[in-house]
């Protein structure tokens, strides 16, 4: 189907009905005659369902609702639901906000097209927005600010098993933030974990982990500062030209944060290059913690002794032994591994000839737990000899 054809017909469906009064909430969608047809169907919808409140709160008893509203309403709704299957896989695709997808859904089980609808016991009066979208490009993020509600366009920067990373700029503030989405098909427990992932970054106040802002429990997604760069992305396009002091300030910043970390009784569970990001300054690289999605709580019921293991950095024994026996020593591990990777710009480490680093590594990586670092104070203090 030819999408800009498709939205021209729906043009002409509305003939001289057009109706502009909330063309600014649409402000997010790129062409033209598509934020005129959504104004226009915001305005319909905000007519009928006054119209409809004049019969509400239907209490144990129905109401009538009359034929023209309703005929109107059925148009505007199937006009909704065929502007969104159009628009499904192209840039304008769009969702309705979810308390009128909810009452849409009501409405069309009782509209009639002929004689008036029967408005079903119990229906409480409509909240009418005239400052909030009905319509909400799948693109893009709402904000509200007291009464002024914006969408920003997204655009996609990470994905990984369970979410998106979006990136967008704030106007009001003049800045970029970071959105993360949960995916469409998350089982209720992973939903918990990834809540829990955002609250456990809430309360940690450290400068070396990433700050989160506020959670949306509809969209299943939440805001956090936006950061330049992933230290595996920055170290790929510098590391010819990266001096050893600046290896060592990123590790020291490194070891900061997971001191912190460990100060708070967690264990993190997925370090690796990827989970450390950079905000580059002027005059200073600025290190940070994201991904707590696997981070291990003590007395949590969301901490699974299933999770399955990952990544490089981990260590291997953790296939066999589980992620139930993870303990202080496997994230000594991790670590050992991230901070030569700084260091030295490798994730092979079997080729290393520089004695102290490879004294560091012997003991760090060291097949038996007893002989590796057993606390990040041990491991600071060895990464400190390697000179």
């Amino acid at each position: 189907m030819n999408i800009e054809n498709y939205i021209e017909s729906q043009m002409r469906e509305l003939g001289g009905y057009a109706n502009e009064e909330y063309l600014n909430l649409y402000s997010s969608f790129s062409y033209p005659k598509l934020r005129i047809i959504l104004s226009t169907l915001h305005a319909r919808f905000i007519s009928n369902f006054k119209i409809m409140n004049n019969r509400l709160p239907t209490g144990e008893w129905e109401a009538h609702y009359w034929a023209d509203p309703s005929r109107e309403l059925i148009t505007s709704i199937e006009m909704v639901e065929g502007l969104q299957r159009a628009l499904k896989q192209s840039q304008f695709s769009f969702r309705v906000e979810e308390y009128y997808q909810t009452l849409i859904d009501k409405c069309n089980t009782f509209l009639s097209r002929s004689g008036g609808s029967s408005i079903p016991p119990g229906m409480d009066k409509i909240v009418l927005y005239y400052t909030i979208p009905i319509f909400i490009p799948n693109n893009s993020v709402i904000i509200s600010r007291k009464e002024v509600t914006q969408a920003f366009d997204l655009r996609l920067i990470a994905e990984g098993s369970y979410a998106q990373v979006f990136k967008y700029k704030d106007e009001y503030y003049n800045k970029y933030f970071a959105l993360k989405r949960a995916k469409k098909d998350l089982t209720t427990k992973e939903l918990e974990r990834f809540k829990r992932e955002y609250e456990q970054m809430r309360d940690l106040y450290s400068p070396y982990i990433v700050e989160v802002f506020c959670y949306n429990d509809t969209a299943k997604e939440y805001i956090m500062e936006y950061m330049d760069s992933s230290l595996y992305d920055y170290i790929q396009k510098n590391n010819s030209k990266l001096s050893n002091p600046e290896r060592r300030a990123i590790s020291a910043q490194i070891i900061k944060a997971f001191s912190y970390i460990y100060s708070k009784g967690l264990l993190h569970r997925d370090i690796n290059p990827k989970n450390v990001l950079l905000k580059e300054y002027d005059d200073v690289i600025v290190v940070k913690i994201s991904d707590f999605g696997l981070v291990k709580i003590p007395g949590s019921g969301l901490t699974s002794v299933n999770t399955k293991f990952k990544g490089y950095f981990n260590d291997p024994a953790l296939v066999v032994e589980g992620f139930n026996s993870y303990n202080i020593t496997h994230e000594t591990y991790a670590l050992t591994r991230l901070l030569i990777y700084v260091m030295t710009g490798k994730i092979n480490v079997d080729n290393i000839q520089n004695p102290k680093i490879k004294a560091f590594i012997e003991k760090g990586l060291n097949s038996d737990k007893g002989k590796r670092f057993q606390s990040i104070e041990e491991l600071t203090q060895g990464f400190r000899e390697i000179g």
